[in-house]
């Protein structure tokens, strides 16, 4: 999965970052990077206004950050790119602007609030799947035991 988002949009619904905060825009890409370690999926957050604009160094590699330049805003960013897509059905839009998700649902992507997406964000990591290959619970009857031991050898004593 592939999700491009409002950066801004998304900062104004987390309740421990701060539009007011200088640094909001790499705290969200240190959250982000975490949630695509942690679900195997990438992000594309567009922000609005950098200087100059354009892809950032901040980009990682599952995480693209974009900064849009002073003559356009997120939104239009976010709404060529939907526009734009050859596999809209792999790519999920976070906003909280109903003309960006309306826009998704008409180009074929799925889309989702920023207010629901924090939940998503916040989601604890899953515990890990149960190792199969060591069952704490496996009884052996008389008859696997007894093959064992004419296998391995008893307990002979000396």
């Amino acid at each position: 999965m592939h999700y491009i988002i409002d950066g801004h949009n998304l900062i104004g619904q987390i309740p421990d970052l701060s539009l007011d905060d200088p640094d909001d825009e790499a705290k969200l890409v240190q959250q982000l990077i975490s949630f695509t370690a942690r679900t195997k999926s990438r992000c594309t957050v567009v922000f609005d206004h950098g200087v100059p604009g354009g892809k950032s160094r901040m980009s990682t590699g599952k995480v693209r950050v974009i900064f849009a330049s002073q003559k356009e805003d997120a939104d239009s960013i976010i709404m060529r790119r939907i526009l734009k897509e050859k596999n809209p059905r792999l790519w999920t839009v976070v906003s909280g602007d109903h003309r960006v998700l309306n826009t998704a649902r008409r180009g074929g992507m799925a889309s989702i609030k920023s207010t629901d997406f924090v939940a998503l964000l916040r989601r604890p990591p899953e515990p890990p799947k149960p190792d199969r290959s060591t069952a704490p619970d496996v009884k052996l009857t008389d008859d696997e035991i007894a093959e064992w031991l004419a296998l391995f050898g008893g307990d002979e004593k000396k």
